[in-house]
């Protein structure tokens, strides 16, 4: 069986497709949401999911989160010792739900559907594929966030042809995407976004609004008050949803520092951000050509699309009121789903075909004539631009620009600017050309760019008829299937644990957690609650295990009301 997997900046989901259609697989928890988040021990344990988040509190520095914006990048993070790239902890995530998926289905799960911000460049695509071998998983293709969501509203079902507008505000990524549906052909027309904005930012607003009316600065805190400090800001930013004020508070040192905000001060200090919204959505509309009125339906999807800010304020935006009848949480995996189902031919999906855009212009570098007889190198040349739909091909004429030039070089690049050093390198091609004055011999470069994201570059020197080809595949930071295979064992050290172990170790760290942050009484009797449970785990008690676990996590549920009054 093929699963659809959404790796998100903040959560992770894995689905299925059925007779009733896609359906999220419950995680180890029971729960729908999975944090993408990775911790490891000094003795190379990892922890994966909410029992690593809870670890943050505690340790802080063993922790990595929102990895998936360094995707594709040099980044390295240092964890109790041990180095990793962003894809390699994405890895983990990606295990992790394989093996949730495995247990609930009965089957081993080899293939999956992953869905990838519609805003990620080429190597950052490259990138959460290797994150799927290195987990065990044949990616059998990436689908684009927004798309993924049109399929999972139905609109592939739809008879009538629609436009609609995709927006996508996740955890730590921002997408705008339009597309078109016509007959059975679901068309990307245009992206758009912000691989560093989402509901992430927004809890830091909330803090930074916290620390200012404290009279604090972030460099007070010690790394544990930091992370209590963000804790409590993402709870008060959900909480300030439903009421006109909250009261945000957490432990700093050795006191409980509480400060109200009201909803129309936390829409000011989010202002810059919610700006940042306008200019993707400007731009996707304007490179497909359409106005607001073109557009038939809005669909929000993103966990961040629920705070009330950022819908009031779509609702001035758009003028109308959005779709928002599936949940923005799951609806990217539950269309992944969909996708794998595609994949599989299976007789209950219709089938459609989805077309996407190349979502960065592709072009290489040039040398050009700014003044007569003055060159100025370096500028950057577009061949393929962006939003251009794919598969596509495009020829671009190049000239020498010497006299005796023997060979021209084809450096190949993905980007927006008009400077060819601001671009992301993709690769180069070397041709000879005979020798004449400026000028007068000529290339043609034809890029082909296909929906799996492969760009072939074909250079042919116009007078002789000699060409020469390559394809692009993203050789810088790419891995071959040995040095994969090679990985995988180097990690084969770290240790996770049973899935059965799940729920006590993090009942266990939840309370070590609250422990550190209580005071008094309350400290003593958790205390107490801690130390039951402790002796039913050596005791390997199954029935004394449940009794005393359920005892502390009645008293921990207690203790988070008390905190978030």
């Amino acid at each position: 069986m093929i699963v659809g997997i959404d790796l998100g900046t903040t959560n992770s989901l894995v689905a299925y497709f059925t007779e009733d259609g896609p359906k999220i697989i419950p995680n180890r928890l029971g729960k729908h949401l999975t944090p993408s988040v990775v911790s490891v021990d000094a003795a190379g344990t990892v922890y994966v999911g909410e029992t690593a988040k809870e670890r943050m509190s505690l340790y802080p520095e063993s922790v990595a989160e929102t990895f998936k914006r360094s995707m594709g990048t040099e980044r390295t993070y240092q964890l109790s010792g041990h180095s990793f790239k962003p894809e390699e902890l994405s890895s983990f995530v990606l295990r992790f739900l394989k093996e949730d998926a495995e247990a609930f289905l009965g089957e081993e799960v080899t293939e999956a559907v992953i869905s990838v911000p519609a805003y990620f460049d080429d190597k950052r695509r490259k990138a959460t594929k290797r994150a799927g071998e290195l987990a065990g998983l044949k990616v059998e293709r990436m689908i684009s966030e927004p798309t993924a969501a049109a399929v999972a509203y139905g609109l592939y079902d739809k008879t009538q042809d629609t436009r609609f507008l995709v927006f996508d505000l996740g955890g730590g990524t921002f997408d705008v995407s339009i597309l078109e549906l016509y007959h059975n052909i679901l068309e990307v027309r245009a992206v758009a976004g912000d691989n560093y904005l989402g509901g992430g930012d927004f809890a830091q607003e909330m803090a930074k609004l916290f620390l200012k009316k404290a009279g604090m600065q972030l460099s007070d805190l010690n790394e544990k008050e930091q992370v209590r400090l963000e804790n409590a800001a993402e709870r008060a930013k959900r909480e300030i949803n439903e009421q006109a004020t909250v009261t945000m508070g957490f432990l700093y040192h050795e006191e409980v520092k509480e400060v109200q905000i009201t909803a129309k001060e936390y829409e000011e200090a989010c202002e810059e951000l919610l700006g940042k919204i306008r200019e993707p959505v400007k731009k996707s509309l304007a490179d497909a050509k359409l106005k607001l009125s073109d557009i038939d339906e809005i669909l929000l999807i993103g966990g961040a699309t629920r705070l009330s800010i950022v819908r009031d304020f779509l609702i001035r935006l758009f003028r109308k009121f959005p779709d928002t009848k599936l949940n923005p949480d799951e609806t990217v995996a539950l269309g992944a789903a969909v996708q794998a189902a595609m994949k599989e031919r299976r007789e209950e999906v219709k089938e459609v075909i989805l077309t996407d855009v190349c979502s960065f212009t592709l072009g290489t570098e040039v040398v050009v004539e700014y003044d007569e007889g003055k060159f100025e190198d370096g500028r950057f040349c577009p061949i393929i631009e962006r939003n251009t739909v794919i598969p596509a091909s495009r020829t671009e004429r190049l000239y020498t620009v010497r006299d005796n030039q023997t060979s021209v070089r084809v450096r190949v690049l993905q980007g927006e600017s008009r400077f060819a050093r601001n671009n992301l390198y993709l690769g180069e091609l070397e041709i000879e050309v005979p020798k004449g004055l400026k000028g007068q011999e000529s290339v043609d470069v034809t890029y082909t760019y296909d929906i799996n994201s492969l760009l072939e570059v074909e250079v042919k020197v116009v007078s002789t008829g000699i060409s020469k080809k390559m394809i692009i595949k993203g050789d810088v930071n790419h891995m071959t299937e040995e040095e994969i295979a090679k990985r995988m064992e180097e990690l084969a050290y770290l240790k996770i644990q049973p899935r059965d172990y799940e729920e006590n170790r993090l009942v266990l760290l939840r309370a070590e957690r609250m422990y550190e942050e209580s005071l008094g009484e309350r400290r003593q009797k958790l205390d107490h609650y801690i130390t039951k449970f402790e002796a039913a785990l050596k005791k390997e008690d199954h029935d004394e295990i449940q009794t005393t676990r359920e005892e502390l996590n009645t008293f921990l549920s207690e203790s988070d009301d008390l905190e978030t009054r």
